[in-house]
């Protein structure tokens, strides 16, 4: 309200941390090769509480727009690495339920969100909310620089990498200074001829990094894109998307002005707090019960969304309170079932080195096609029709859309790829060519690929 804001530009405010997002995520993923995963993460939370302070200090739409677009790259460095963690060390038993239990903090953090944002906006101020959030996200921030050295699954070790590197560049070295010993000019003639190709050679090695990196980027992209069964995974998440990301924002307001609660934030969160956090655990321990494959994994995306969606419908067809919020809470259970199975499906159709890079582009997907739209094009609905029941009507109808393309999954040939071979390790015979840092007898480093 103090900026006077349009529905419009309401619900821009709710989609402009995709910008971040979009730009941050493939760079996290592509760094996830070289960097310890657990710094990126520190490097996107900082600057996620650095934006969200910035929020709260913000004077006008534009300002607090930007720095919504800042915390965009906090969620990129998250949403790339952790589910592939947690991916390689949960029980094979238990890999749906373990990603469930985090995935269930998405609904339990909106539902919060709703309860926390309305008591600080009412006894103190709205700025306080996004200052104590700062305040409390800073030590998670700190975390993320002194935790333990991580490693994901489908990646040679970062210090195998630099032991190969160092050893290619030391080894030329070493002969041309046994050349020098023979005449003390051509010493210095030979180290100013290397100090020159050192130049020329760092600047080539930064350019050739930078292409080898972008055209391997395009080659992963490529290899996404031709995967049918990733595809119809991503583009039921959107359409589902589509309707949870204005859910979460439009909800309060439409139910307001629908059945006149005077408090809709706190009933909504509720809601949301209790169906979010029941229905995505269930969902995780469902699919671990029914065997955790991706043909089962569409089975419960397809039924579950498609039972749900008809009762979040039915719920918006009552007149009254009482018969909306059981109906909306059933059909909310089901509806969040979804999301241990969907990532389910993006982290084991890939080989394991795609993983960071799958994660990464469905979640950018969702958002700029799925939620990032959806919240200013239902304000834009609703400035038309003027009836928040006959616009939550037709938002919800889109979940039947994502049921039917979660269904077409089910007949594809899908084959899990957790534990496929991956390019990107070192090869026997690219140990068997390395040249130990330290000496030693070849064929003992090939044995210890530590060492290699």
């Amino acid at each position: 309200g103090e900026f006077k804001l349009s529905n419009f530009e309401d619900g821009v405010l709710s989609s402009a941390f995709m910008v971040g997002l979009l730009v941050a995520s493939p760079i996290f993923a592509s760094l996830s090769k070289s960097h310890n995963p657990f710094r990126l993460i520190g490097v996107g939370l900082s600057v996620w509480t650095l934006a969200v302070a910035g929020c709260g200090c913000s004077i006008d739409f534009w300002s607090i727009a930007i720095c919504r677009m800042l915390v965009g790259v906090g969620e990129a460095s998250f949403i790339s690495l952790a589910a592939p963690f947690i991916d390689d060390h949960a029980p094979a038993a238990q890999k749906t339920a373990w990603l469930a239990t985090f995935y269930m903090c998405i609904p339990a953090g909106v539902a919060l969100g709703y309860v926390y944002g309305g008591l600080v906006g009412d006894y103190l101020n709205w700025r306080y909310a996004f200052w104590i959030e700062a305040i409390f996200m800073l030590p998670f921030a700190v975390f993320g620089f002194v935790m333990k050295p991580l490693q994901l699954k489908g990646f040679s070790p970062i210090e195998s990498k630099t032991s190969s590197t160092s050893v290619e560049i030391a080894s030329p070295v070493i002969e041309d200074s046994e050349v020098s010993d023979i005449n003390g000019r051509a010493a210095v003639r030979v180290e100013g001829i290397m100090a020159q190709a050192s130049d020329k050679g760092s600047e080539s090695e930064g350019a050739f990094r930078i292409l080898n990196r972008f055209s391997r980027f395009s080659e992963d992209m490529k290899v996404l894109l031709l995967d049918k069964v990733y595809v119809v995974n991503v583009l039921g998440y959107i359409a589902y998307n589509f309707v949870i990301g204005a859910y979460s924002y439009w909800g309060p307001k439409a139910g307001y002005n629908i059945y006149h609660m005077s408090d809709a934030d706190l009933l909504f969160g509720g809601i949301t707090i209790v169906c979010g956090i029941f229905g995505t655990l269930s969902g995780g321990l469902i699919l671990d019960y029914m065997g955790a494959t991706i043909s089962n994994a569409f089975k419960l995306l397809s039924g579950a969304t498609f039972v749900g969606a008809i009762f979040c419908f039915s719920a918006f067809c009552f007149r009254s309170l009482y018969g909306f919020i059981p109906f909306f809470s059933v059909g909310e259970l089901l509806v969040f079932a979804t999301q241990a199975p969907v990532n389910y499906v993006c982290l084991h159709c890939v080989k394991p080195s795609l993983r960071p890079l799958a994660m990464a582009m469905s979640t950018v997907s969702i958002h700029i096609f799925g939620d990032v739209p959806s919240s200013p094009l239902v304000g834009v609905l609703q400035d038309y029709v003027n009836n928040w029941r006959e616009t939550a009507l037709i938002l919800t109808s889109i979940l039947f859309i994502a049921a039917g393309i979660w269904l077409i999954g089910i007949f594809l040939k899908s084959v899990d790829k957790f534990n496929e071979g991956d390019e990107n390790e070192v090869s026997t015979v690219e140990k068997a060519n390395m040249k130990p840092l330290l000496g030693g007898n070849r064929n003992e480093m090939i044995d210890d690929p530590g060492e290699a």
